[in-house]
């Protein structure tokens, strides 16, 4: 039933982050160990999102629509909103003017603080292709509209019912664990496009290609193929960025995640040859520089006398 055999991986992952709010919510005892596993599955879960948005996991209709809302409980928001937000308007114009997600809305600096402000700023704007969306399925496809409040309604309905339960241990096991999923799932597309070149039909992304990630991660950190090719599935990603790699800048290749966040973000704060250097500011650099060059009045020639 399942269209690739690697989303046994990615029901499996759901499959942890449901066991482990089932365990942690029926223990009487906090276990910092577990709840730490569930903040990571919780980020997992945004990836899953994510992927089968893009390429549904099931051959049936019926069961992807079960996993939306499986995934919608763990994600913490309703995954009919990626199609608005990411697969209709991201991917058209990729982090160019018209990207509800543009990395350099307010500025062109990439420091700690434009990393950390980002995904506050993002979630306000993606509300509005949200709102359009589902005003626009109220008027042309009720069944669309209906299926999309109702991801709202089994999410509010399990946090409420939550919260009369046992509002600490819901603070904690579910509302935490959300947070860090759509926090961090932000946190990743601005690392996957900031002082890249949007108008580059290669640059235009960064990648991480370090095999424990992107093991963990659904292969998240080839993003350059995902924009080349939307409906690739994220199994096959590591072999299309295989292809293409020698034609990617090697200022958006990546070996280590952890390790490009902490040069960047830690040591550029200090020593400037660590600071993030924009492939995007270097191209308006260049074309301003040709533009001047070319508006530029010519000196007239001076003839001598013989």
């Amino acid at each position: 039933m399942l269209k690739y055999a690697a989303d046994l991986r990615s029901l499996a992952f759901l499959g942890f982050a449901t066991c482990l709010l089932f365990i942690q919510w029926n223990s009487e005892t906090f276990h910092p160990l577990l709840w730490l596993c569930s903040m990571f599955f919780a980020v997992t879960v945004a990836v899953i999102a994510h992927n089968h948005n893009h390429v549904p996991m099931w051959k049936s209709e019926f069961l992807n629509r079960l996993t939306d809302y499986w995934i919608t409980l763990f994600y913490g928001f309703p995954t009919f909103a990626w199609i608005p937000t990411h697969n209709k308007n991201h991917h058209k114009f990729n982090n160019k003017p018209g990207d509800y997600t543009i990395t350099y809305r307010f500025s062109e600096d990439n420091n700690l603080w434009t990393l950390l402000s980002y995904p506050s700023i993002s979630s306000y704007y993606q509300q509005i292709p949200i709102a359009e969306y589902l005003k626009k399925c109220w008027q042309k496809d009720r069944g669309k509209f209906w299926f999309a409040i109702s991801q709202y309604v089994v999410l509010a309905a399990m946090i409420l019912t939550a919260l009369i339960l046992d509002w600490k241990k819901a603070v904690l096991y579910i509302l935490l664990p959300h947070q860090a999923a759509l926090f961090t799932v932000l946190v990743f597309n601005y690392l996957q496009h900031v002082h890249a070149d949007e108008t580059s039909p290669t640059n235009h992304s960064r990648n991480f290609t370090s095999p424990i990630l992107n093991f963990l991660l659904f292969n998240n950190g080839y993003h350059t193929v995902h924009h080349d090719n939307a409906n690739l599935h994220w199994s096959k990603w590591k072999d299309a960025h295989d292809k293409i790699a020698h034609t990617i800048s090697s200022r958006l290749i990546e070996k280590s995640f952890w390790g490009y966040l902490f040069r960047t973000y830690i040591l550029g704060a200090f020593v400037d040859k660590y600071k993030s250097q924009s492939l995007r500011l270097e191209r308006l650099q260049s074309e301003r520089s040709s533009t001047d060059s070319a508006s530029a009045p010519s000196m007239p020639q001076t003839v001598s006398a013989v």
